[in-house]
């Protein structure tokens, strides 16, 4: 039996309520005019939503997607994981279109939310053969995360703990303290290149939302299906 996309290991940590959310609004959608916005343009609404909600810029959100009519899990291989170093971003990124400065921009989404244990336990715990802990991580941070982390656990940590839920600049003011959570946060700070970037959006407010915004848009045309193509469900969890 084919895994769905959602059920993919990657898509395992989200919750629930999540999914319930798109579940309610395509629900009065449908109500309302039946048949007419899918479930993909459902999800682009929401994740602007969530940014302006948590003090993040409220932009314009293209919509006439069309949703798939398939799922499976492998198609999240696409998705670059917390493990990744600035080159496997950079090129992951690139396979989609995106630029390095889109990745920097978008990877601020981790100003807001939570992480659990396993994606940052290789930074923690037998780190390498001459570290047991990542050197590249505050020592300070570091000892706090095995507090909230201890071996084996999969408890759940602020990726940004000055404001988990506030959508503001503190996630690369963080990455200029070595208080990135993951390998793929503390990366951008590998060349001078692109930790002049960080030091930039760190410095910016209206720069990081203005920023950020036009790379969600950028991002949500990537493999879209319009006219003709898919099928707008009738309900999210499954094809009709």
């Amino acid at each position: 039996k084919n895994a769905a996309e959602k059920d993919a290991i990657p898509n395992r940590t989200l919750e629930d309520e999540a999914f319930q959310v798109i579940d309610k609004a395509k629900k009065k959608l449908e109500k309302v005019c039946k048949g007419t916005v899918s479930c993909a343009d459902i999800l682009a609404f929401a994740a602007r939503d969530s940014v302006a909600h948590y003090g993040g810029t409220f932009y314009a959100v293209p919509a006439g997607r069309r949703d798939g009519k398939i799922s499976r899990s492998s198609d999240t291989i696409d998705l670059p994981p917390p493990t990744f170093n600035l080159i496997q971003l950079t090129n992951s990124f690139a396979s989609k279109g995106m630029s390095q400065d889109d990745m920097i921009t978008l990877s601020g989404a981790h100003t807001i939310g939570e992480a659990h244990c396993p994606t940052v336990s290789n930074r923690l715990y037998n780190f390498s053969r001459k570290a047991s802990t990542d050197p590249t991580l505050n020592p300070k941070y570091a000892y706090q995360l095995k507090r909230e982390c201890p071996p084996g656990s999969n408890n759940e940590v602020d990726m940004d703990p000055p404001s988990p839920l506030t959508f503001d600049t503190s996630y690369y003011s963080n990455l200029l303290d070595n208080r990135g959570l993951f390998t793929s946060d503390q990366t951008l700070m590998s060349t001078p290149a692109t930790a002049g970037k960080v030091r930039q959006l760190a410095g910016s407010s209206v720069l990081f939302k203005q920023k950020f915004a036009a790379a969600m848009v950028k991002m949500g045309k990537i493999g879209v299906l319009t006219g003709e193509q898919g099928e707008i469900r009738n309900y999210c969890r499954v094809v009709n």
